[in-house]
């Protein structure tokens, strides 16, 4: 396996809700910013290893690796065009989804 040229988080789709989710610290998360990062070939390996056996277990499909820019705070920042629409959710209906729950906690005042 190469080494990976930046570094990289794990992406898949939730079987039981068809979100997209991230590997972080506890698991699978529905936030971008709460997903671990590979740093090297070494931990992206891991993650990968991780992924094929929640697909085997039925938790998840459509798991891959994808590059990411760190940001402030070490937010991961996903690079790809693919990616970023698949961070931000359903591009079709607004009032569903991440951005929906995002809008709701922003109009409260809440931080995300």
């Amino acid at each position: 396996m190469a080494p990976p040229r930046r570094p990289q988080i794990l992406i898949a789709s939730d079987l039981k809700s068809g979100d997209v989710v991230f590997l972080g610290a506890s698991g699978w998360e529905r936030d971008h910013r709460l997903a671990r990062v590979a740093h090297d070939a070494t931990e992206a390996a891991a993650f990968e290893a991780f992924g094929k056996n929640e697909i085997e277990k039925n938790h998840v499909v459509d798991m891959y690796l994808a590059e990411v820019e760190i940001g402030p705070g070490g937010v991961p920042t996903p690079l790809h065009y693919r990616e970023k629409m698949r961070v931000m959710g359903p591009s079709v209906r607004r009032d569903l989804g991440k951005q929906a729950e995002w809008a709701s906690s922003e109009a409260a005042g809440e931080a995300i």
